[in-house]
């Protein structure tokens, strides 16, 4: 590989971390053809972009990047391929759902909101972070149920006063 085409190859990652706020950092080594297929159709699916790095490479472009990623130094050993999303959650529940018939991949790393987290027993904890669509449709669902209950308090108190009333002319008679 020449200078250039590593060069350019460190600026394609650099431009990736840089547009993509969340990265997954996996181990995929070892799944067959057919199963790096179904992972990356997966991933695809799910508007996830997965891409087999250099850990050298990926070295490079993180340092590149104002030293953020330093902390991944430790992790980049072996085999290593990123996941980079626009949702926090949805490359730990490409993995998840993609482990059922799999013991790969395997989470070395993530940076999610700002948030480093190693190993791959974080994954449960990263798939069950909720989305910004997820917390603004819970956010709106709890506005709303104060709303319901004073609604649904004046509909159940016009027909207890409109009973009250049918009994009091009745008694009237």
């Amino acid at each position: 590989m020449t200078r250039t085409e590593k060069s350019k190859i460190i600026d394609d990652i650099k431009n990736d971390l840089t547009n993509s706020p969340f990265l997954y950092i996996v181990d995929a080594f070892g799944l067959d053809a057919e199963q790096t297929a179904a992972l990356r159709r997966s991933c695809f699916e799910s508007n996830v972009k997965l891409k087999v790095v250099k850990n050298t490479l990926l070295k490079l472009a993180m340092k590149d990047i104002n030293g953020e990623f330093d902390q991944f130094d430790e992790v980049l050993k072996g085999p290593t391929a990123i996941m980079l999303s626009d949702v926090a959650n949805a490359p730990a529940k490409v993995i998840e759902s993609f482990r059922k018939g799999s013991e790969k991949p395997v989470l070395k790393a993530a940076y999610v909101e700002e948030s480093f987290y190693f190993g791959d027993d974080q994954l449960k904890a990263l798939a069950s972070l909720k989305s910004k669509d997820e917390l603004l449709g819970d956010i709106i669902m709890l506005l709303q149920s104060p709303m319901k209950n004073v609604v649904s308090s004046l509909d159940s108190a016009k027909h207890t006063l409109a009973g009250l009333v049918k009994t009091l002319s009745e008694k009237e008679a």
